[in-house]
């Protein structure tokens, strides 16, 4: 939880002790994201090669499903298009297959017009008919990603003259799974308000709850899910000098809630009502990714920099799959 208001007292509050009760499930899947073989699946051998095209043009070589590989391992492993040329020459060479092997400009060219899939949702029905999907609480968070350019030791040699550039990365993860669901990239100067709408239509099936920090407390926020999701829950602070609306006394919006609760029983208590605390996962999730990922861009044009992002999400969704720890508070 953010601990924002003890922020002159936050040395004495104890830090929480948890401990991981599948250990050993969870050490073998850690271990199963740095095998090739777990990324080049069998799915992309047998659909590697594309499929006739019935119009005018040329034959397209790979698949999506061949290039999604392909930028998945690069993206995990950190490599440039050459070396990713290289690995999986070589994992297709000691699997003694029979496959053509994308050259870094093809996989430069195809990044730019590349659907990656959406993760499919979670949780979802499975009685007659299906069912539908049960509710997600939606967290949303922003960070952003420095573009590639001057290094370090070459900014502080001559001094900070190049401007910095980078993007801002909005994210919309799933509180019960730890999935991202929903991901924008924007510029910098881009409020975070603005991408709620984009989020939400990602997102497949119903959504109980829109949980964000105080940069989403926004009419348009309100109203975006409001228009989507009528019966979802808006989780996100008010701003310090919020006042109430007009049509507090008689028809109170959800924001009235909020701040009628935080001045009977205090922010905090509002937080542990209201299930605020929810919001750290998302955090979570982004130093996860700066983590796993990086924090940068290496793309160097905004089509291939929204694929860049999108198969991150992807490959970070599929880790998730070999599994997840399971933790326990002890203290």
């Amino acid at each position: 939880m953010p601990f924002k208001l003890n922020q002159d007292r936050r040395q004495h509050i104890p830090r929480q002790t948890h401990k991981v009760t599948n250990w050993r499930e969870y050490d073998a899947s850690l271990r199963q994201r740095g095998s090739l073989t777990v990324w080049f699946s069998e799915e992309a051998i047998e659909a590697w090669a594309a499929e006739p095209r019935t119009t005018r043009g040329g034959q397209p070589w790979y698949s999506a499903l061949a290039i999604l590989t392909a930028l998945t391992l690069r993206a995990v492993f950190r490599l440039a298009y050459r070396q990713a040329e290289g690995l999986i020459g070589s994992v297709i060479g000691l699997l003694g297959l029979a496959l053509r092997v994308p050259d870094h400009t093809t996989l430069s060219r195809r990044a730019a017009t590349l659907e990656v899939p959406r993760p499919p949702r979670s949780g979802s029905g499975c009685g007659a008919g299906g069912g539908e999907a049960e509710p997600v609480h939606l967290l949303v968070d922003s960070t952003g990603l420095r573009l590639c350019g001057a290094g370090e030791w070459l900014l502080e040699k001559h001094g900070t003259k190049a401007r910095r550039s980078w993007r801002k990365l909005h994210l919309g993860v799933d509180a019960g799974t730890g999935r991202i669901l929903a991901s924008t990239l924007t510029d910098r100067d881009v409020d975070d308000g603005a991408q709620a709408g984009p989020l939400l239509d990602q997102v497949a099936g119903p959504v109980a709850s829109f949980v964000g920090d105080g940069g989403y407390d926004q009419e348009r926020v309100y109203d975006s899910v409001a228009e989507r999701h009528p019966t979802a829950a808006v989780i996100v602070p008010p701003r310090a000098t919020a006042v109430p609306s007009e049509m507090a006394a008689t028809a109170p919006t959800q924001r009235d809630c909020h701040l009628r609760c935080i001045a009977a029983h205090g922010r905090m208590a509002w937080q542990k009502a209201s299930g605020y605390a929810k919001r750290a996962r998302a955090e979570a999730i982004i130093a996860r990714f700066k983590r796993v990922i990086g924090d940068g861009l290496r793309a160097h044009t905004d089509e291939r920099r929204v694929t860049e992002v999108e198969v991150a999400v992807h490959a970070l969704n599929r880790m998730l799959e070999f599994g997840r720890p399971e933790y326990v508070r002890i203290a």
